[in-house]
């Protein structure tokens, strides 16, 4: 059953889905950056795998192109020993007006595990989440300019290894913000884990109105969102989701808010730049 609250969550409060980081409680934060931590070594065996997923069948569904997300997801499943299956949405049923419930259903029908989803509009995780059986489980591999979750829990998971603790963290993230939803993820879970200031870097054209809401200081020049960090996060340009001249140009974009060496010696000394 699904909580009424929070759909990632069964009724006794157990993660079934990850769909956003939002909502998430800190300690299930905390206990997916351990349970990643002491998977870290698989990595390094000379047999790279464990046993703990095997015989289970993972989807990978990309509506939305991916190479690194797509294949990062399959390497994962495999280290883990589940069967992989990546759907080429290109010439999928898909792509001849099959509806997303009823490739849904039908993949499910193969004895889906597992389907780990990116699609360009906003919510389709959620949508397939409340369309599953109980025994399956959807992982949103980033929606629309909603979410990315687990690019959001890389991050922290990064930020965990180099700083440690987040409560005396100063944490900048610079650039197209409107459009980013790794943006909001990683907003979302530096304030559950109790980062000390997030600060928003951008243009006004390119922060999203409501932003300070989110509990951030909003900066509109580099030189103040990222004096006296310790974590700068810079977000590319996201040129195919922009619509309207929001932008004078690329170039002038760089001018004012591209890291160089000079402008990073106002962070602290050992900042981390991602």
């Amino acid at each position: 059953m699904l909580s009424r609250r929070n759909p990632q969550l069964n009724k006794h409060g157990e993660l079934i889905h990850l769909l956003s980081v939002e909502g998430l409680p800190r300690d299930i934060v905390t206990h997916i950056l351990d349970t990643a931590s002491s998977f870290a070594s698989v990595s390094d065996r000379e047999v790279k795998k464990v046993p703990l997923l095997r015989g289970k069948s993972v989807f990978n569904l990309f509506f939305e192109n991916s190479t690194r997300t797509r294949t990062t997801f399959e390497i994962a499943a495999t280290r883990l020993s589940a069967d992989v299956i990546n759907l080429d949405i290109a010439r999928s049923s898909a792509s001849k007006g099959e509806s997303l419930l009823d490739t849904i259903a039908n993949l499910s029908a193969m004895a889906a595990d597992l389907f780990v989803v990116r699609h360009s509009e906003s919510g389709a995780p959620y949508l397939i989440a409340q369309h599953v059986a109980p025994h399956v489980h959807v992982i949103n591999a980033g929606d629309g300019r909603h979410a990315h979750p687990t690019q959001g829990l890389l991050d922290m998971y990064t930020i965990r290894h180099y700083k440690k603790e987040f409560s005396n963290l100063t944490v900048a993230i610079v650039g197209d913000v409107l459009h980013s939803r790794v943006a909001r993820s990683d907003i979302h879970a530096l304030t559950t884990l109790g980062c000390a200031e997030v600060r928003v870097v951008g243009p006004k054209t390119l922060v999203p109105a409501d932003m300070a809401q989110m509990g951030v200081r909003v900066c509109h020049t580099l030189e103040e969102g990222i004096k006296g960090c310790d974590v700068v996060i810079m977000l590319r340009l996201q040129n195919e989701r922009m619509s309207g001249a929001l932008l004078p140009s690329a170039q002038e974009f760089f001018k004012n808010f591209g890291l160089t060496e000079e402008k990073l010696l106002l962070a602290r000394p050992d900042a981390i730049v991602m």
